[in-house]
């Protein structure tokens, strides 16, 4: 197969395994508003046993960029695709805590295979770096926006067995026809061996303990709001509607994230990453925050704000990794990267929980804007221990990113 059409197809698969893969997380959070009727739990119990998904995805990311380099990445994201599929039918045919719980651990665990896979195999065959992460990121936003409405839509006119049955069939299909499609993963780094040349910095451990800790915090944050998004508006937008309208809106304040991605995206390829970090941390703890302190239309705009700020960075997060790690070590950073994210922010679940049961949301979403505000300071250390120093010790500007990035014509 030519390099450029099996890059074409890698890039795409990777982009709908980045769509199945925040959608197959986020359909029992909305799920679980259909099933505590039908199972007698209410909803922190039920959310609860959400615990195990998100700590695996967490933990399981880990190993990943590891088994990466042994197995192959190609076939790392086939098992992703069966993994999940098979996961999904089994919480469809669960009857019990016990066995739901089991599911979405196995589910949680699977689902920790696309981040450290799918973000290397992108960055890999990537024509221009910002652009492809931006639509990336919009497919990821969108499979995370569509859970919560195709979730609300199946679960009330199927029943709620059947909001898992049919993505897990779906996964099953789309992982066949990669199999079919797409025979390998081409060269060492893509078809984009060259891809953007690596930031010099001049302090990369003080600059790796902040970016950490901003993973850390960002992890938390992003679990914290798309988890409780639906039961949120749910609770107090304060119009009573039913499931499928409470779905429906989930859906559209996730996709005010997708048009956050696509600006990101051009942002990341001209302009320098420590700039864009900080300006678009600035607006998490300010859309959190609204949220916590208002109902109705205040609400939704504070958490359109926030969404929009919090999978917009993801975007940056993944070309800060692209941009300073040498592509020899990108899986394994990936890897990192997203454990420390996804096993932080396995936490936000019995977080939520707990402070639900106590305060109700507002405690939730003041928590979620306290978190926001640690990504915020960790933005601004980032751009300070990111300046070049001169012969004599003063900062200048930091290094600005390549305009674009095209692959050599074989």
């Amino acid at each position: 197969m030519p390099p450029e059409t099996l890059s074409r197809r890698t890039i795409r698969f990777v982009n709908l395994a980045h769509a199945l893969d925040h959608f197959v997380l986020l359909v029992y959070p909305t799920a679980v508003i259909a099933m505590a009727p039908s199972l007698g739990l209410d909803y922190a119990a039920l959310i609860g046993l959400a615990t195990g998904a998100f700590v695996a995805f967490g933990l399981g990311s880990l190993p990943v960029g590891w088994l990466a380099e042994r197995w192959g990445r190609r076939n790392l994201l086939a098992v992703f695709f069966a993994g999940a599929g098979l996961a999904l039918l089994g919480l469809a045919a669960a009857s019990t805590p016990a066995a739901l719980a089991f599911w979405l651990l196995l589910l949680g665990a699977f689902a920790a295979i696309y981040h450290p896979v799918g973000s290397a195999l992108l960055v890999g065959h990537a024509r221009r770096l910002g652009r492809d992460l931006g639509w990336n990121g919009v497919w990821g936003n969108m499979g995370a926006a569509l859970a919560s409405g195709v979730t609300a839509f199946v679960a009330a006119w199927l029943g709620w067995r059947a909001a898992f049955a049919l993505p897990g069939l779906a996964c099953l299909a789309a992982g066949a026809a990669f199999v079919a499609l797409v025979p390998g993963e081409g060269g060492a780094h893509g078809a984009a061996r060259h891809n953007a040349e690596t930031i010099p910095v001049p302090r990369p451990f003080v600059l790796l303990a902040v970016f950490a800790a901003a993973i850390v915090a960002g992890g938390m944050t992003f679990n914290i709001t798309t988890i409780a998004l639906p039961k949120v508006l749910d609770e107090r937008l304060g119009l009573a509607l039913p499931l499928v309208l409470t779905g429906s809106l989930a859906t559209l304040v996730f996709a005010f994230g997708a048009l956050t991605q696509l600006l990101m995206g051009r942002l990341v390829d001209r302009f320098a990453l420590p700039t864009i970090f900080l300006g678009l941390a600035m607006l998490q703890p300010l859309g959190l925050g609204l949220a916590a302190l208002s109902t109705g239309v205040p609400l939704l705009l504070g958490l359109v704000l926030a969404m929009a700020a919090i999978y917009g960075q993801v975007v940056v997060n993944d070309a800060m990794v692209a941009r300073y790690v040498p592509p020899r070590l990108r899986a394994r950073v990936f890897g990192v990267r997203y454990f420390l994210g996804f096993t932080a922010s396995g936490l936000a679940v019995p977080l939520i929980a707990l402070l639900h049961a106590r305060n109700g949301f507002p405690a939730v979403l003041a928590a979620a804007a306290a978190f926001g505000a640690a990504v915020l300071a960790c933005a601004a250390a980032f751009l300070l221990a990111a300046r070049p120093r001169t012969a004599g010790g003063a900062a200048r500007a930091p290094v600005r990113a390549p305009v674009r990035v095209e692959a050599p014509a074989d």
